[in-house]
């Protein structure tokens, strides 16, 4: 089987050095719902598509970082399974928490591509090589972005960025031949 997926060749250039990619989380991993429970409790509804683009990343030598304005159990559930290492919880201030992250990688802005929906994201988007909306995101969002994806969030935005970051890095084919031999 060979890969259908294609993306134009100025977002692959600018992607090929990536080695770690920002995500938030509302918005972008989830539907930006919020759905609480009788007793105050918040849930929140993840896509397996999304998550199963995480894991690729990984495998691609590519880091998934996450970045959120809120915490919650579930959060940390779900980064855990996905075996999300790093990431940020409860700030709005999103560029010293990225920074952060950068320098415990020994990585730097041009290696780094950020996925975000809202005005808090863009301090990160608008510093790294790719920064990517979902096709939802609020309007400036997206056009600080240079990759809308047709994909709304939390319904695979995150796994068709997390496939142009590995088309990108040469490895998705590979990737998939995994699962087709």
């Amino acid at each position: 089987m060979f890969p259908v997926v294609q993306f134009p060749t100025e977002l692959l250039l600018r992607a090929q050095d990536v080695r770690v990619a920002f995500f938030d989380v509302d918005g972008v991993l989830t539907d930006g719902g919020l759905y609480f429970s009788e007793s105050g409790e918040t849930i929140k509804r993840f896509n397996t598509l999304d998550g199963h683009g995480l894991k690729l990343l990984q495998k691609a030598g590519i880091t998934p970082a996450v970045i959120t304005g809120r915490d919650s159990a579930p959060l940390r559930l779900r980064l855990q399974a996905l075996g999300i290492e790093h990431a940020v919880f409860g700030t709005e201030n999103k560029r010293p928490a990225a920074e952060q992250i950068l320098a415990m990688l020994g990585l730097d802005w041009s290696q780094a591509a950020a996925m975000g929906d809202d005005w808090p994201d863009l301090p990160v988007m608008c510093r790294s090589a790719l920064a990517c909306a979902p096709s939802n995101a609020q309007t400036e969002v997206r056009a600080a972005a240079h990759y809308v994806t047709q994909a709304r969030g939390g319904d695979g935005a995150a796994r068709e960025f997390c496939d142009l970051l590995l088309v990108a890095s040469g490895r998705y084919a590979a990737l998939l031949a995994e699962y087709t031999a």
